[in-house]
């Protein structure tokens, strides 16, 4: 049975309709507008700064409670 998800880093931060969240590249949280019925989105910018360090094989994504949570790859 493959392991659950394990919480990384413990933030508060609220998701606002009409954006995507996501984990940049220096392991803070982002957000971009979405593109939504012929206008366009993008537009990234920093929601908070966190420093999560990236290890390889894991999948980095912001959870429900609006912290940073990871999953193992299968293929990884």
């Amino acid at each position: 049975m493959a392991k659950k998800a394990e919480k990384v880093f413990k933030a508060n931060v609220k998701r606002e309709k009409g954006f995507l969240y996501f984990i940049d590249k220096q392991g803070d949280i982002s957000r971009t507008k979405m593109a939504r019925g012929g206008k366009k989105g993008g537009g990234r910018e920093k929601v908070l700064k966190c420093g999560v360090k990236k290890d390889k094989g894991f999948l980095y994504y912001m959870d429900k409670l609006g912290g940073i949570s990871r999953a193992a790859m299968k293929n990884a």
